[in-house]
C-alpha cells in the first residue's frame, strides 16, 4: 500500500533539542528541490510538495491532506500526519497537498522517457 501511494520516504531525523546547529530542510534525491517529510497513518513516510494546490490541478493518486494530532480536550498539536485523499473527492477549488513525485522534474522526465520507449 505504501509503495503504491508513494509513501517510501525515509523518516525525519531525530533532533537534539539542545543542539543549536542550523538544519537544512530535506531535499529530493532526484531533483534537489525542498520537500516536506510527514509520517502517514500506517507508519510510513511521504515526501510532500512545499505548497498546496487546488484539487483540480492534482491527479487523484497524488492528493494528500495534513491532519493535526491532539490529545483529547487539548489545543496542543502533538504531531501532524499525512492522509491520502480518497473516497469522497474534494471540490475542485479545495486545497490539497500534492505528493512531491507529482511535481518532481526528474521523475517527470523519467516517466516521459519510459513512455516514449513504450510507444516505439
Amino acid at each position: 500500500m505504501a509503495e503504491k501511494e508513494g509513501a517510501t520516504a525515509p523518516p525525519r531525523p531525530e533532533f537534539d533539542p539542545a543542539d543549536v546547529i542550523f538544519v537544512e530542510p530535506p531535499t529530493c534525491r532526484l531533483c534537489g528541490a525542498d520537500v516536506r517529510v510527514y509520517p502517514t497513518v500506517y507508519d510510513r513516510w511521504v515526501h510532500l510538495a512545499m505548497t498546496d494546490l487546488p484539487a483540480k490541478d492534482v491527479p487523484r493518486p497524488f492528493r494528500w491532506r495534513l491532519v493535526e494530532i491532539k490529545p483529547p480536550r487539548s489545543p496542543v498539536v502533538i504531531d501532524i500526519v499525512a492522509v491520502r485523499v480518497r473516497g469522497i473527492d474534494p471540490i475542485p477549488g479545495e486545497m490539497v497537498t500534492p505528493a512531491h513525485q507529482f511535481l518532481c522534474a526528474a521523475e517527470q522526465a523519467e516517466r516521459s522517457v519510459v513512455k516514449r520507449s513504450l510507444d516505439r
